[in-house]
């Protein structure tokens, strides 16, 4: 099939992974080998189907608190939630990779790991989970970053992303987990692609990277996200 999207390294496919993964494994019809496998997989938690935003969380103008509640987003209803991905899909993936970073991790049946990575979210008291795990192969001590990204707080302040997906990392996690792994992974595989965050991750760290997404508008936003110039670390 013909790249939804192709241009300074990165490539993007349209359709289901497990046909592209299946594809490239068995019939060798796409190169999807990569050094590093870093993805977010859905966990079964039904996360398409809620309306994420700011439960408990106040406006903050100015240090001044309007007292209102930042109304929750609706992304809309879709069932690729419901369940977590196979686990011989996940496998699947693993195999065309040396390193691999999967976020919710915890989830599957991967293995004992020495290393997990850690995103505190510096949400405070809320009803959401303080962080989340990735699972990963590294040979390294477990490692936390923390970055608040709780409704319209976000660490960056100045230059807030805008949210587009319901499981949507922050830009800044995705490209710490990259530098997590070694300095020779220069080509990274993204099979659930989601908004394109681990493409424009590897964008601006000046690596390859391919991403499969099943949602054509999610592969439209990524494209819109990576025609966007490099941003500055």
């Amino acid at each position: 099939m013909k790249p939804y999207y192709q241009e300074d390294g990165i490539t993007i496919y349209h359709g289901d992974c497990r046909e592209y993964l299946m594809e490239a494994i068995v019939a060798d019809r796409f190169n999807l080998n990569s050094d590093l496998l870093l993805t977010d997989p859905p966990y079964g938690l039904g996360a398409a189907r809620k309306h994420f935003g700011g439960n408990g969380v106040k406006r903050h103008m100015t240090g001044l608190c309007s007292g209102k509640a930042i109304p929750k987003t609706d992304y809309g209803d879709s069932a690729w939630d419901d369940i977590p991905a196979d686990a011989d899909l996940i496998e699947a993936a693993r195999s065309l990779s040396k390193f691999q970073i999967i976020w919710g991790g915890n989830y599957f049946s991967l293995g004992c790991a020495r290393c997990y990575l850690v995103w505190d979210k510096l949400r405070g008291e809320t009803d959401y989970a303080d962080a989340e795990l990735a699972w990963t192969n590294l040979d390294k001590a477990v490692r936390v970053i923390r970055w608040r990204w709780n409704g319209f707080l976000q660490e960056d302040q100045a230059n807030k992303e805008k949210r587009v997906h319901p499981t949507q990392k922050p830009l800044a996690v995705m490209r710490w987990c990259i530098q997590q792994a070694p300095t020779d992974c220069l080509t990274i595989l993204d099979p659930f692609m989601g908004s394109g965050t681990t493409l424009r991750a590897a964008k601006d760290l000046g690596r390859q990277a391919i991403g499969i997404e099943i949602e054509e508008r999610y592969c439209e936003i990524a494209a819109k996200r990576l025609a966007q110039g490099v941003l500055p670390l």
